[in-house]
């Protein structure tokens, strides 16, 4: 945590600068105190920034998510027959964020590892083997090319 703490001392003056908006998804609750300050801190320095959203998971999983979107519904006294996909997403962490077109797995990794289990239901992959310190433009460009390429049917045949 002290590596969060002196990461978000230096880059989120920076990300201000830079016109980008700063949000935490993950259980809050379970970090310390002067963590939850910062990532609060940042979220209100940059909340009137709209040139970029930058999301940082903390003390995330897609499990949680879904469970604690689950136990907030049940709390709110949600009829069971009103929930529907959209109510569902609504109470997600982010709810703002749209669902991903593109996941890039750097590492060669064929795996989720838990990472936003909603949001990527009808992603399209693009799995590399460079490691992420190492991931390019030139990749990035790739990995843009092939997902261009591709027939999107988002779970239709």
């Amino acid at each position: 945590m002290s590596l969060f703490l002196e990461t978000a001392r230096s880059k989120v003056p920076e990300l201000n600068e830079r016109g980008a908006r700063l949000r935490f998804v993950g259980r809050r609750e379970h970090l310390p105190q002067n963590v939850r300050e910062a990532m609060e801190e940042a979220e209100d320095l940059t909340s009137g920034n709209d040139l970029i959203d930058v999301y940082v998971a903390l003390n995330y999983g897609g499990r949680s998510e879904l469970v604690d979107a689950a136990r907030r519904m049940i709390r709110d006294g949600l009829d069971p027959d009103a929930v529907d996909e959209a109510t569902f997403a609504s109470y997600l962490y982010a709810p703002e964020v749209p669902e991903i077109d593109l996941l890039i797995r750097t590492s060669g990794e064929l795996r989720i590892s838990n990472f936003l289990l909603w949001q990527i239901a009808y992603a399209e992959f693009y799995v590399t083997e460079t490691l992420w310190p190492d991931f390019s433009p030139e990749e990035f460009r790739r990995a843009i090319a092939s997902y261009a390429a591709r027939s999107r049917r988002r779970g239709g045949v």
